[in-house]
C-alpha cells in the first residue's frame, strides 16, 4: 500500500552541540547513577513542555495495554526516565564505559555470518539498538547501517569512532533515495544491511496489520528487499536489565511463500509478532513518540 502523508517524525537527538560534548566529559569523571538521579528531576518539567509526546505514551499504555489511569500516567514518567537512561547510556559508551551484555539466539546471528548471502538486520525504537553494532561481531562480513541524515555532529562523529574496528559503514537516508542503491549493492556483495523496521520513511509503502490490538502501518521496504532479493532477516532488540546490563533478542524470520507478495507479507507478520512480545515484556523501553496507530 501507498502512503502519501508520512508519518513525520525526527531521529535527531536532543540537547545543544555543546551540552552533548560536555555529557561526554562528565561521564569520565562521574558515576553513571549519579546523572541517572539529576535526570529524574528534570523528566517532570520535560513532559509538562512536551505535551504530544506525553498524550502519546499515556494513549499507549491506557489504549494499548490497558492500563489504568493512574498506572498509565506513572508508566509515562517511567518511559520518559527510562529513554533518558538510553541516551545517557549512549554517551556513557562514547567516554568509554562498558555494559554487560547477554545475548539470547546468537546462534541465529552466528549461522548467517557464516554464510556466503547477505542479510538484513531489523530493529525498533525500542530499547537500545545502537550497543548492539558495538556487541555483535561481524569479522567476515561488513555491517551498512541505515541511519537518519540529519543526526547531530557530535552523535555522529563518536558513532564513527565507536565502529572503527567493527567492520560498520553508516549509510544515511537521502531524499533522492540513493541509499537504497547503496543498500542493494551492500546485500549484493554478501554483506549486512541494518535497518529500522518499524517507522515509514523515505518510501511511502506500508504494511497494514495488527500490532497490541489495533491496526498499525509498517514499512514494506525491509520485506521487499528482503523478498526480492532473497535474502534472510533477523529481529534484533537490544533491552536495558539493570543500570550496566542489558540484553540483546535475536530472532529468527523465515520467509515462505509462493510469490513477492506473499513472503513480505509472511515475513512482518513475523517481525511485528516479535515487536509486540518484546513491547509486552518492555512496555517502558517503546519510544515512538507519536501516535504510532494513527
Amino acid at each position: 500500500m501507498d502512503e502519501s502523508n508520512n508519518i513525520k517524525w525526527s531521529g535527531k537527538t536532543g540537547g545543544q552541540k555543546w551540552m552533548q560534548k560536555s555529557l561526554i566529559f562528565l561521564f569520565k569523571w562521574i558515576n553513571i547513577r549519579i546523572l541517572y538521579a539529576v535526570m529524574s528531576l528534570v523528566i517532570p518539567f520535560y513532559m509538562l513542555f512536551n505535551r504530544k509526546g506525553y498524550m502519546s505514551m499515556y494513549s499507549y499504555f491506557h489504549e494499548r495495554l490497558s492500563y489504568t489511569p493512574f498506572k498509565s500516567f506513572i508508566n509515562v514518567y517511567v518511559n520518559h526516565y527510562t529513554f533518558g537512561q538510553i541516551i545517557l547510556d549512549r554517551f556513557a559508551f562514547y567516554a568509554g564505559k562498558r555494559f554487560n551484555i547477554n545475548i539470547i539466539g546468537n546462534e541465529n546471528y552466528e549461522n548467517l555470518i557464516n554464510e556466503e548471502n547477505g542479510f538484513i538486520m531489523l530493529s525498533s525504537h525500542i530499547g537500545n539498538y545502537e550497543l548492539a553494532g558495538y556487541h555483535l561481531k561481524a569479522t567476515k562480513k561488513n555491517i551498512y547501517a541505515l541511519i537518519f541524515g540529519g543526526e547531530t555532529e557530535t552523535v555522529m562523529k563518536n558513532r564513527s569512532k565507536m565502529f572503527d574496528g567493527h567492520n560498520i559503514n553508516m549509510i544515511p537516508v537521502k531524499s533522492d533515495m540513493s541509499h537504497l542503491f547503496e543498500i542493494n549493492n551492500a546485500l549484493r556483495d554478501g554483506n549486512i544491511v541494518s535497518m529500522p523496521g518499524d517507522r515509514i520513511f523515505g518510501s511511502a509503502k506500508y504494511v497494514d496489520l495488527m500490532f497490541l490490538g489495533k491496526n498499525a502501518k509498517f514499512p514494506m521496504g525491509p520485506f521487499a528487499i528482503a523478498a526480492q532479493r532473497d535474502v534472510p532477516i533477523i529481529s534484533i532488540f537490544v533491552m536495558k536489565e539493570a543500570t550496566y546490563n542489558y540484553t540483546i533478542y535475536v530472532n529468527e524470520i523465515n520467509s515462505s511463500g509462493n510469490n513477492r507478495k506473499e513472503k513480505v507479507e509472511s515475513m512482518s507478520k513475523q517481525f511485528i509478532n516479535n515487536l509486540e512480545d518484546i513491547v509486552l515484556k518492555y512496555p517502558t523501553q517503546w519510544f515512538n513518540y507519536y501516535n504510532f496507530w494513527e
